[in-house]
């Protein structure tokens, strides 16, 4: 039995090294690449007139910091910085100096529950994502009377593969677990294969990181889906070693 992991770059591959560590046959077939946004050539301007910076990932987080060191700029102090997980608001925290809001459960939905966006009448917030993505936290802020904008701080673009290769050699490698963090990442896969290639998909042991993409997979077809809460690694090898082992 072997679990096939998607997301990409490093942290795909840092999850599967620490998967085969941990006793699991892992394959990694990442299916976007990440770049920088197009947005972010003033950032460093436009985050001082915000009154609360929202980080999606850390990927957001990265490449956001990047650009503000090129334009000799550091992180503003005034912010009420967020992220939507405890691992993009522990990396936040280390390149503003500031505290990081973040939800127990790393989800738009939590994100919402905190304190700090209660009440945000007339307050103004950016949220640093890539090229879409997280729209219930734009419209549900705008609802509540926040001024709202969006930067893209990095942009996906689709890797191309050929199914009818690829699957084969998955069934021979007995996978039988799957790993998507992103719902785009999940349409993509899905949209890629034929007929006979997605019944073998849904028979697979999904592992997602939210209730939302949960939902949005059991109505695509798939059989079995585990909530992982989180889309850290950390979060996700446990999931998986608890699934394993019953526990």
């Amino acid at each position: 039995m072997a679990v096939l992991v998607t997301r990409p770059g490093e942290q795909g591959r840092a999850l599967c090294t620490e998967l085969k560590e941990a006793g699991f046959d892992a394959l990694h077939h990442p299916l976007i690449t990440i770049q920088a946004g197009e947005s972010l050539s003033s950032l460093s301007h436009d985050l001082n007139h915000f009154d609360i910076v929202i980080a999606v990932s850390q990927h957001a987080v990265t490449f956001s910091h990047q650009a503000l060191l090129r334009q000799g700029q550091e992180w503003p102090n005034h912010p009420t910085y967020l992220a939507v997980g405890q691992k993009t608001a522990h990396v936040l925290s280390k390149h503003c100096q500031q505290k990081v809001h973040y939800p127990a459960v790393g989800d738009s939905e939590h994100l919402l529950r905190l304190d700090a966006l209660v009440n945000v009448t007339n307050k103004k917030i950016i949220i640093l994502r890539g090229n879409g993505g997280r729209e219930l936290i734009f419209d549900t802020l705008k609802d509540r009377g926040a001024t709202v904008e969006y930067r893209e701080a990095y942009k996906r673009e689709n890797i191309a593969f050929r199914s009818e290769m690829l699957v084969p050699i998955w069934q021979d490698k007995n996978i039988q677990q799957l790993v998507i963090t992103s719902s785009g990442q999940l349409e993509y896969f899905i949209s890629q294969l034929s007929s006979t290639e997605l019944d073998w998909l849904f028979a697979l042991q999904l592992y997602v990181p939210s209730e939302r993409i949960v939902q949005e997979a059991l109505k695509l077809g798939f059989k079995e889906v585990i909530n992982t809460y989180s889309a850290s690694n950390q979060d996700l090898l446990a999931t998986l070693q608890s699934t394993a082992t019953g526990q």
